[in-house]
């Protein structure tokens, strides 16, 4: 990816924006401008009157590998002030999706895991791809995944729950499916398209009907 691309592209569909992550070669690995460019752009689309629904997609192999290991070695207790400011921006990241008026759905390819699984199944909807890998494996690396594992039990029973972050224990697109984690699985290339179909459907029903839905719903 050259040096000078965002990571964030954002494209209209009419009414459908369709956000993507963009750091292919790092997995789309969130590091903290990442992180600030999805929080943001989900703001931004939520108070555009032109956007009636939001499409969370990722360029390359993956959807998200998690948290930027790199910079973990500035977020020490050395630099206590870093630390608390990216665990609320990744805290406020994480549940963000539910927040907002407008619907959202995440298509997911290969990797979702860590931070990336958290911004997954935060949104609305997630239509997964055949070869989506989905988890928690920070246990792995003598990590707690605290602040995006929070979600998890909202959308599954406390003992599959705790097992896949006491295990790092990937799910499939198949099991993610079962369990409630995945709407439907679409092949990589209708990934995109059928996110931006459902997105479409949501934007032809009154925006403050959907907003309402959204407001009681969670």
């Amino acid at each position: 990816m050259p040096e000078n691309s965002p990571v964030m592209l954002v494209v209209d569909h009419g009414p459908v924006r369709v956000l993507t992550l963009n750091r292919p070669d790092k997995l789309n690995a969130l590091n903290t401008e990442l992180t600030q460019a999805v929080h943001d752009a989900l703001l931004a689309a939520d108070r555009d009157e032109g956007v009636l629904a939001i499409v969370l997609a990722a360029s390359g192999r993956a959807f998200c590998a998690g948290a930027d290991l790199s910079e973990f070695k500035d977020l020490t207790p050395d630099h206590a002030i870093a630390v608390a400011r990216r665990a609320d921006l990744t805290s406020r990241t994480q549940i963000l999706s539910q927040q907002l008026t407008k619907p959202v759905v995440s298509v997911v390819q290969g990797a979702a895991v860590g931070g990336g699984a958290g911004l997954a199944i935060a949104a609305d909807m997630v239509i997964v791809a055949p070869d989506v890998k989905f988890g928690y494996p920070e246990v792995k690396h003598s990590i707690v995944p605290a602040l995006v594992m929070t979600g998890l039990q909202r959308h599954l029973g406390r003992k599959l729950a705790f097992e896949l972050v006491s295990t790092g224990r990937f799910l499939n697109a198949d099991e993610m499916l079962a369990h409630g984690l995945a709407n439907e699985i679409a092949s990589s290339e209708r990934l995109l398209e059928r996110g931006i179909e459902i997105a479409a459907a949501w934007a032809a029903h009154s925006p403050l009907a959907m907003r309402a839905i959204k407001d009681l719903f969670y």
